[in-house]
């Protein structure tokens, strides 16, 4: 084998994202309430920053005129005639954005030394009023629920026990899975527990456990939950037991004539023996269970015009209105120091490179909505069986952007319908072509497929095939697996177990 160094040229091509179009994608990917946290980190780590109220527009008085101008600098130049929202978002890296700050600095020349307080001014009450609202959401904020754990150990210290049934009991307690049942045997929890206790003061201490609210827990097993929780007054309360002890599955498969064979009972008696047992709760922990509950707010909202026409609006209330600030521009211009002007420099280019972003994430995210709304016209008027089959490729189509692009503008963003609040992507999918050649979305199957197995005969449900015999009628032809998939997607038995006794 020979090694030698040698000097080649290659051609390629290559795609790099500048970082403001990195930023861009990142920002239009955001829903709402990211979107307000991204801003107040932005404020919180770029000084140029303010948000506009009142006050800060009050205090710029005469300079409303050159504020204006200010802002439409750092908007994109018109291109063949195209406006700025059409336009795709252009970095001058050569010349470090030169001829944007130059512009700036002429037009800071123009505004009363009274405005150069208005920054800090603005910034001081941004601070003021960002405090109040984190001390408002604090103290609205909910105390920590009761744990499993901590209600069940409540109960137990006015139980009266010897010490080591206490102590060992407490340790069953903590061991409990999030469903109140232990997860292995006495024995193991024994070993475990690593200090000496006979089995009988182990199973006293299961006992005293078991009597415990809710009851149920300190069970191993479902069967053992269940027979916890038939009181001798239950009603059927025999049937109830040998139905828990011996013929859970054959309950959960509708299997009723070979209960009925096999116990004796008569088919009243297991029938209302099934209706106690589902009044059980094979979990009976689970009510503990304390899961975040995740705040959902639209991005959007459907209007109608004055024409009838739905038309978006966009929420704007957690998305406040971005400059920057004067005082900094104007440390820009008279500022000797060239690194505090470097540094200023950087922080403008940061904050205007954000303003640029929220100001393109909203109209993409208006358009591609409003293309949505006005695919799907006959599910907002009549209802959900009437959703159209929609692509991003389509509304990509529409709106003149890439689909990826309409992926992540849809992506975690919620809007209100007349129809209820619904995430965008609700509102794409698939469809199949019936015998009169219209394309029906596959909600619109589904729904239909529910509405006729709720109409069938439960004492003789419909069978697979005869639900695609049905759906037919209905000039929807699926294959059989197609219908089956749909039919446990929506949690729906099979025919047997829906057969009614």
């Amino acid at each position: 084998m020979q090694l030698n160094i040698s000097q080649q040229m290659k051609l390629s091509q290559q795609m790099k994202l500048a970082p403001r179009m990195i930023q861009s994608m990142e920002i239009l990917q955001l829903p709402l309430m990211a979107l307000q946290e991204r801003i107040d980190q932005e404020l919180a780590e770029n000084v140029v920053l303010e948000v506009e109220t009142a006050e800060s527009e009050t205090a710029a008085g005469d300079t409303e005129a050159g504020a204006e101008e200010f802002e439409n600098g750092f908007d994109p130049p018109e291109i063949d005639g195209k406006s700025p929202d059409q336009t795709e978002l252009v970095v001058d890296n050569d010349h470090n954005n030169e001829a944007d700050f130059e512009r700036l600095l002429e037009m800071s020349a123009e505004w009363p030394e009274d405005n150069l307080s208005a920054g800090s001014r603005v910034s001081s009450n941004r601070i003021d009023e960002e405090g109040d609202r984190k001390h408002d959401a604090i103290a609205n904020m909910a105390a920590r629920p009761q744990s499993l754990h901590e209600y069940l150990l409540e109960q137990f210290a006015f139980f009266e026990c010897p010490p080591r049934i206490r102590e060992f009991a407490e340790y069953l307690i903590q061991n409990l899975d999030e469903h109140g049942r232990l997860q292995s045997s006495l024995p193991e929890i024994v070993q475990v527990f690593g200090k000496p206790l006979d089995q009988d003061e182990a199973r006293e201490a299961q006992r005293l456990i078991q009597k415990l609210e809710p009851t149920g827990v300190g069970a191993r097993d479902v069967k053992e939950c269940l027979l916890l929780q038939v009181a001798p007054e239950t009603p059927y309360r025999d049937a109830l037991v040998t139905l828990i002890s011996s013929h859970l599955e054959d309950v959960a498969r509708n299997r009723l004539p070979v209960i009925e064979k096999q116990t004796g009972y008569s088919m009243d008696t297991i029938k209302a023996a099934i209706e106690e047992l589902h009044k059980l709760d094979p979990y009976p922990g689970r009510g503990f269970e304390v899961r975040p509950v995740q705040k959902v707010s639209p991005d959007l909202f459907v209007d109608h015009d004055d024409e009838g026409k739905y038309v978006i609006r966009l929420e704007d209330e957690y998305t406040p209105r971005l400059r920057i600030s004067q005082y900094y521009l104007q440390q820009l211009r008279n500022n000797p120091d060239t690194q505090t002007r470097d540094y200023i420099k950087k922080k403008i280019e940061s904050a205007k490179w954000l303003i640029e972003s929220i100001e393109q994430r909203q109209n993409t995210l208006r358009r591609v909505a409003q293309a949505i709304v006005d695919h799907q016209t006959q599910f907002l008027d009549k209802g959900p069986e009437h959703i159209q089959p929609l692509k991003m490729q389509q509304i990509a189509d529409v709106v003149h952007v890439h689909v990826t692009t309409v992926s992540r503008a849809v992506d975690d963003k919620w809007i209100q319908s007349p129809r209820g609040l619904f995430p965008l992507k609700h509102f794409f999918g698939g469809g199949t072509i019936t015998d009169d050649g219209e394309e029906v979305a596959w909600d619109t199957v589904r729904i239909k497929l529910k509405e006729i197995v709720d109409a069938e005969d439960k004492q003789d449900p419909l069978s697979d095939d005869d639900l695609v015999k049905e759906l037919a009628k209905h000039g929807v032809r699926l294959a059989r697996r197609t219908v089956t998939k749909y039919r446990k997607a929506l949690d729906i038995p099979s025919s047997r177990e829906r057969r009614e006794y």
